[in-house]
């Protein structure tokens, strides 16, 4: 059986950005299909009130899932945010972590966002995680290439900086294939 993998969305800017879900689409719902298509079993939890990411409501929503410990988690940029703290916080394994345009730093004095970026990362994460992967672009904005580097320093892994990919998103990318991540997710 292979493993199950679980895709967390990024978290939008605004609750007006929540009605068209354009967060949870991009790259996800194709990885999902060339997934299944392949045997997987592909869970896409949508975290509640995602604009204003709450790490408590995140940890709930998620763990309502059965998350065995080889389990294949893949995050875009809050959602890696909170795989890469929840590893930490429960001490959980997996077979692999993959982070796509990950993020570390909060957006001005917004106080529920600093609150939910502002942990230490667990540093021992990589001995229950043998496999880490980071996705990055040259075209990423500075706080996320800061952020990448952030998590590359504590957890190490391999990076992996494609071009012309920004944020990962559907407009920025200019298609919602993103075939270097089933890549390693089948390795």
């Amino acid at each position: 059986m292979k493993n199950k993998v679980f895709i967390l969305h990024g978290c939008p800017s605004s609750e007006k950005e929540e009605l068209e879900q354009t967060y949870a689409k991009h790259w996800m719902p194709w990885a999902e299909r060339r997934l299944v298509e392949r045997g997987y079993e592909v869970v896409r939890p949508m975290m509640p009130e995602p604009w204003a990411p709450n790490y408590g409501a995140f940890k709930a929503e998620f763990e309502k899932n059965d998350i065995p410990n080889d389990a294949i988690l893949v995050g875009h940029s809050c959602g890696a945010a909170f795989l890469v703290r929840w590893l930490g916080d429960i001490k959980h394994t997996a077979s692999k972590l993959i982070l796509v345009a990950p993020w570390k730093i909060p957006d001005g004095d917004d106080a529920g966002r600093k609150e939910y970026y502002g942990y230490e990362i667990d540093t021992a994460i990589p001995q229950r995680v043998p496999d880490i992967v980071m996705f990055t672009s040259d075209t990423e904005e500075d706080n996320g290439k800061e952020s990448v580097k952030i998590f590359h320093e504590a957890l190490g892994g391999k990076l992996i900086e494609l071009k012309n990919k920004g944020h990962y998103t559907l407009d920025e990318m200019g298609t919602e294939e993103l075939p270097e991540l089933i890549s390693e997710i089948v390795k």
